[in-house]
């Protein structure tokens, strides 16, 4: 099966030996976390390919039924009024995505899922059922839908998955409430989460891009050394 999205991208130098795929939030676009790799920090030498797909457009009912780029439809966030059918189909292309990466030659522990508000929700979503261990999940000011339905569908490698979680302490648009909440359950069924919270709203802050580029330097890298490292 291929991927049905739209994307961007931008690869290494040279050949690509691991790859970050970012899912924008609701109603931007491939282009609203284009410029974030630049300001990680991550050393050349990672050779990292970062790929931006676009969401479906589709009509949002929160926003008045205005139709915009959206992984999936908002009508509440209750378990009830949660919009599984588009919320599946999103988590099917974004699979499709991760696996035109591993046929690319990467293997699926090179492959970061990361996301910022609706689509941190998809990285968590898809990051934790993929049938491969990835090399970790980033969601940034989101949440984790269909909750209630992960204990059961999470994968056996992605019990193992590392996360890094984030979010702002004074967000207005998804309430701090909510991360935490994701933060406690992910946590009780047995994850160990990067945690990382910050006094700003719905947003993402050059302190947390700091934090994060350590984070995806330390997983990748580590993994870097262990799979081409060769013994002296």
């Amino acid at each position: 099966m291929s991927h049905d999205l739209e994307i961007l991208e931008t690869d290494p130098t040279k050949p690509a030996t691991a790859s970050v795929i970012w899912m924008h939030g609701l109603g931007a676009d491939a282009h609203d976390l284009y410029s974030i790799p630049s300001q990680l920090g991550l050393p050349e030498t990672l050779s990292v390919r970062h790929i931006f797909p676009n969401a479906p457009r589709v009509s949002v009912t929160i926003n008045g039924g205005m139709v915009m780029r959206a992984w999936y439809d908002i009508t509440g966030f209750d378990p009830r009024s949660q919009d599984e059918k588009r919320i599946r189909e999103s988590a099917k292309s974004i699979a499709c995505l991760i696996d035109r990466e591993l046929k690319s030659g990467l293997s699926s522990e090179r492959v970061i899922l990361a996301g910022f508000s609706q689509g941190g929700a998809m990285a968590l979503f898809e990051g934790l059922r993929y049938p491969k261990l990835l090399g970790g999940i980033v969601c940034l000011s989101g949440y984790l839908p269909l909750f209630e339905t992960t204990s059961n569908e999470v994968s056996e490698a992605g019990r193992s998955v590392s996360i890094f979680q984030a979010h702002g302490t004074q967000d207005p648009v998804l309430p701090y409430e909510m991360g935490n909440k994701t933060l406690k359950f992910l946590t009780k069924v047995g994850y160990k989460i990067d945690w990382h919270e910050y006094p700003m709203g719905h947003q993402i802050s050059s302190d947390e891009l700091r934090d994060l580029g350590n984070w995806m330097a330390n997983r990748l890298g580590t993994m870097y050394k262990a799979e081409y490292t060769e013994e002296p």
